[in-house]
């Protein structure tokens, strides 16, 4: 059986190589910073279950430390610019085939995995769909190798390129889940909750304002802490579960589930989140990427909103028997 084990030494072997090309790169002057930012996120992959809390406690604030003295920038040897647009006009929107292979196979396993009498045996059901995610992943890189034949070690340039031109924002996703998390244990979503309920009167008697409360609670939190996954245990625990699940009978996977979508909307009007809207600037190489940054925000801004108001509306008609 696949289980998540097996994902977190890929996942780990993947940083380990990018580490150790980022050091190998002479064309970046602070390329071994690099160096130690994505090998210690690879020891905590394979390593991590042994470091323990405090040895993990210290490998995390190792990762801010390198990420505050800062990151730089590679050039990695890949396919050039000419290459990449003389084989994009050859193959036009065929291109598009192993990006569309990732999300089919993540779905086929993890339909298999939890749907199947066989399927747990090949795939852990617990961690279906990120383990079918990784699978669909492989996938598509084998595809896109065998199609169109660039060289071997391409697939690992070309990551360090993306990861180089992100910098530490593309872990901050798993920071802030993993404070998320801590802030759960803390309590803040009791408090939270206990909050809602003093300041929003009838909110255990009416559907509608429950469901308005979790899912702009979730856009507001998100835009605080710049991410969903941070967002999501807290005012989970603070209002969609006490209140729209357990009070007033909502089904649970379908209130989690539009509750992180009303989540990400927050992301998207937000400078916290700048593992997400920092990207575009940072891959267009804009001179101004603080004016950049808030550009992006405000063009997002106008599909954030509608998106929550229909996430709200889904939720209200969807996430209840009847």
């Amino acid at each position: 059986m696949i289980t998540l084990a097996y994902i977190y030494i890929l996942v780990g072997m993947f940083f380990a190589a990018v580490s150790l090309l980022s050091l190998l790169d002479a064309s970046n002057p602070r390329r071994v910073f690099n160096f130690l930012f994505w090998g210690l996120l690879a020891t905590s992959f394979l390593a991590g279950a042994y470091l323990g809390d405090l040895g993990n406690g210290v490998l995390a604030l190792g990762l801010v430390i390198v990420a505050t003295i800062g990151l730089g920038q590679g050039k990695p040897s890949t396919t050039s610019p000419e290459e990449r647009r003389e084989s994009a006009m050859k193959r036009g929107d065929l291109l598009f085939l192993p990006a569309l292979i990732i999300p089919a196979v993540a779905l086929g396993g993890t339909l298999i995995a939890k749907e199947t009498d066989w399927g747990p045996a090949l795939i852990d059901p617990a961690q279906a769909t990120l383990i079918s995610l990784i699978l669909g992943t492989l996938i598509a890189v084998t595809v896109g190798m065998l199609w169109l034949r660039p060289p071997v070690i391409a697939p690992l340039q070309e990551a360090r390129r993306l990861l180089d031109a992100v910098g530490w924002a593309a872990i901050l996703p798993q920071m802030l889940a993993s404070l998320g998390a801590v802030f759960l244990v803390a309590g803040v979503g009791q408090q939270v909750g206990a909050l809602f309920s003093e300041y929003i009167p009838g909110l255990e008697d009416s559907r509608t304002l429950a469901v308005i409360a979790y899912c702009v609670g979730m856009a507001l939190f998100t835009i605080i802490m710049g991410n969903a996954f941070a967002a999501f245990p807290v005012m989970t625990a603070a209002v969609g579960l006490p209140f729209v699940v357990v009070v007033l009978g909502g089904d649970p996977a379908r209130v989690c589930a539009i509750g992180m979508l009303a989540g990400f909307c927050g992301t998207l009007m937000t400078p916290m989140a700048a593992n997400f809207n920092v990207v575009p600037a940072n891959l267009l190489e804009l001179p101004d990427r603080k004016a950049a940054l808030n550009g992006v925000i405000r063009a997002q801004i106008p599909t954030a909103i509608p998106l929550l108001i229909a996430n709200i509306l889904l939720m209200r008609f969807l996430a209840f028997p009847s």
